[in-house]
């Protein structure tokens, strides 16, 4: 029979009933799938133990002899019992087996081996339910070296541990173990990917060892080195994956960008009439993302930063570049035409950042700039001159949805491709957008729009991902290792503080009161206030809303009925003190003319009181807020309630954030709110949360299955490996960027990008 290979076909090799259940459940395929579907702990079978006194409800593992076996029907059910007692010759003990009649030909009596499981009392006998068992070889009984060689047996049975697997109800742990067995016994020599000299110079198994030892350990020594093992390999080829990706990304050809110099240009008439100053951190951003942009390869670059930090500004000088930079095309120079877009999550976040740009580019620059809004529930006359505009090159700045994604959205000189909360998208999403700056030249059907692009074969635009959730070391080294990074932690100034208070439900109910009367305080004032509930209605979540802060113990509170914006809309609008007020409601399931209606009344100061979901979550900006309510705020995750908050203070007035929440203290989901509450910090926030959630949440999962992408590697425990692989990467590269010396991992790079696990990772 032909040895299997690591890419062998499952059906093959463990058969093809168990391949399709393995297939259904854990989307395993291959050989090397099913032996890195590794065990999530490993149970200690138990010290050797006399059958007198055996603990209740423990593991143990007994050395002993079967003194007799009978098959009876059960009662209660159908099928049959196997009951075999077995004696160490000062006790007795039961083991039961149900619907496993075959079991009667290997226990019969007499016969001696080690028997492993957890104890049970039925009618007060003690016994093991199914349990694991191997039995010795037949030796002459009563002889000294029998006796020996079985306590000898006996202990290293004990000793050994037994791997626990991800399972499900239809394909349990033993099942799986039994496969991978299966697998590694037809395992032929396995090639091993990192050259010699890295194995040795990390002091790392070789692979087809450590595959033997973390699934077939003789005891605890093994895995654990077996672990260690694929862990850094898991991190290296991960790293390597993603600066190989980075490289290659910026080695593609794009058409610089170059700033125009002096100060006739439109950069300089915008930054003229900008109402402040930069902070040094918006500065040397933007100085880092000129100079990529002047570059003839494209920038790949992430830009993350605090709540209002400006992040927009950086990037709309980035788009004014662009539109303005003479290009170099075959043809030579062609004029300033560059186009940019931005791509946002939400409608109503699209429409705040239309408002914004076209708000800090003044009548001058918005004339010469065109700036348009695409979505897809436009009215169709409106998007076809939108689109007009986008294909023939008049419109500069593009702002726009998933829309922009779209087949039947052509531009005629895409330059610059801004992704806004990139944590919303995912990796194929922005190089969907990012291709279509390849596909140049398209010929609009009317007007002056018929203009011949300039052709760029090839060439890429320039990549501007942005986050205003502040992203860990190891996450971004992890999920989003094939983009530069630009942090802008600096507030503008003149920013005013934001105070956050926890408002417990449980020890001070009045409390709640409490908060709608300082709603209230500010609306006299002059001021305005947002309410952020979970819900719609009674039972309606916003669509695709994650429970970031779902409570999963039901002492938490999860059974409790969710805040909705439907129920607190009606709550106010019948208050007594609140006749008089201008109260509105906002959610995503309105329509997009009636959510922009609402948002920019809002913004107008015709709305005291703003009853919304997560629609506000980020890059609303209305300056006479100072007040945000959060109900049930533990069903929200940190970073959201980071970023809601941060729709207040954002003018002359400090902000007050209220959290109310009926989560107990002490409770994982009262710890969230009151790190919250500590700090405005989001780098310090963003620790925390990756502490308290693990990285399943933040990096996100595989398509199917719910399964994180990564497998040994936690960013949680083990960021210094995630640096230190990533170092090693980075020097094999350097040295051999074309992996010539290790033909191994450019096919591991291959695979990668076949699995697009990379593109998984950064979903989240």
């Amino acid at each position: 029979m032909t040895a299997a290979t690591l890419d062998s076909r499952l059906d093959g090799v463990v058969g093809g009933r168990t391949a399709a259940a393995l297939q259904r459940a854990f989307e395993l395929r291959t050989v090397r799938e099913l032996l890195w579907h590794v065990p999530r702990r490993y149970s200690n079978r138990g010290d050797l133990t006399p059958l007198t006194g055996l603990p209740v409800g423990e593991h143990v593992t007994v050395l002993a002899q079967v003194l007799d076996v009978r098959e009876r029907r059960m009662q209660r059910r159908n099928g049959k019992l196997l009951e075999a007692r077995i004696t160490d010759g000062t006790g007795t003990l039961q083991l039961t087996f149900f619907n496993q009649a075959w079991r009667a030909a290997e226990l019969v009596p007499g016969a001696r081996g080690i028997f492993a499981g957890k104890v049970s009392e039925y009618r007060g006998q003690l016994q093991l339910q199914h349990p694991d068992y191997e039995l010795f070889e037949d030796r002459e009984v009563g002889s000294q070296e029998a006796a020996a060689l079985d306590r000898a047996a006996a202990r290293a049975y004990a000793e050994r541990p037994v791997p626990i697997y991800p399972a499900t109800a239809k394909l349990p742990s033993w099942s799986i173990q039994q496969a991978i067995a299966l697998a590694l016994d037809a395992l032929g020599p396995v090639e091993d990917p990192l050259p010699a000299e890295l194995l040795r110079d990390e002091g790392l198994l070789p692979l087809s060892r450590a595959l033997e030892l973390i699934h077939r350990p003789e005891n605890a020594g093994d895995w654990r080195r077996a672990q260690e093992s694929l862990r850094f390999r898991e991190a290296f080829e991960l790293q390597l994956a993603l600066l190989h990706r980075r490289r290659g990304l910026g080695a593609a050809p794009a058409a610089p960008r170059p700033p125009v110099e002096g100060e006739g240009g439109l950069l300089a008439a915008f930054d003229r009439a900008l109402p402040f100053a930069l902070t040094n951190d918006q500065r040397r951003a933007a100085e880092t993302i000129s100079a990529e942009l002047a570059r003839p390869h494209p920038m790949h670059r992430l830009l993350q930063g605090e709540v209002g930090s400006g992040k927009t500004v950086v990037a709309l000088r980035a788009m004014i570049q662009v539109a303005e930079s003479p290009a170099e095309t075959e043809a030579g120079a062609a004029p300033g035409d560059g186009q940019s877009a931005l791509l946002a999550p939400t409608e109503v976040l699209a429409a705040q950042h239309f408002r914004s740009v076209v708000d800090a580019l003044g009548p001058e620059l918005v004339e010469r700039l065109q700036p348009v809004l695409i979505t897809s529930s436009m009215p169709a006359a409106e998007k076809r001159r939108a689109l007009l505009a986008v294909a023939g090159g008049g419109a500069r700045i593009v702002i726009g949805t998933h829309a922009l994604l779209s087949d039947n959205v052509a531009f005629y000189d895409l330059g610059l491709a801004v992704i806004d909360e990139q944590h919303r998208f995912g990796v194929e999403q922005r190089d969907a957008l990012r291709r279509k700056g390849t596909v140049l030249g398209a010929e609009p059907e009317e007007g002056d729009a018929k203009r011949e692009a300039p052709r760029r074969k090839g060439a890429q635009p320039h990549l501007l991902v942005m986050t205003a959730t502040p992203i860990p070391r190891t996450v971004a080294l992890t999920a989003f290792g094939d983009l530069e990074t630009s942090v802008i932690r600096e507030l503008p100034a003149g920013r005013q503080g934001i105070e956050t208070f926890v408002v417990p439900l449980l020890e001070r109910p009045k409390w709640a009161e409490r908060a709608w009367v300082r709603a209230l305080e500010e609306v006299a004032a002059g001021r305005q206030v947002y309410v952020v509930c979970p819900a719609i209605a009674p039972g309606e979540r916003e669509e695709g809303e994650r429970e970031e802060g779902e409570a999963t113990d039901a002492e938490e509170g999860a059974a409790r009925p969710l805040a909705s914006v439907e129920q607190t809309f009606a709550e106010l609008s019948g208050r007594a003190d609140y006749a008089g007020i201008g109260i509105a409601s906002l959610t995503g399931a309105m329509r997009p003319d009636d959510k922009d209606a609402t948002m920019r009344a809002f913004a107008a100061g015709g709305i005291d009181v703003l009853v919304a979901t997560t629609v506000i979550e980020v890059g609303v900006n209305v300056p006479n807020a100072s007040v945000m309510i959060v109900r049930d705020a533990d069903r929200f995750g940190i970073s959201q309630l980071h970023q809601l908050r941060g729709r207040v203070g954002r003018g002359d007035h400090p902000g007050l954030c209220l959290l109310l929440t009926a989560a107990p203290t002490g409770s994982v989901a009262r710890e969230r709110l009151e790190a919250v509450a500590a700090t405005l910090d989001g780098f310090e926030l963003a620790e925390k949360d990756l502490e308290l959630r693990r990285e399943g949440d933040i990096l996100g999962t595989a398509q199917s299955g719910g399964r994180s992408a990564l497998r040994l590697l936690r960013v949680t425990e083990h960021g210094e490996l995630i640096d230190h692989a990533r170092s090693v990467a980075e020097s094999l590269l350097e040295r051999d960027p074309e992996l010539m010396s290790a033909p191994g991992l450019a096919e591991v790079l291959e695979r990668e990008a076949q699995q697009r696990r990379l593109d998984n990772l950064a979903k989240s």
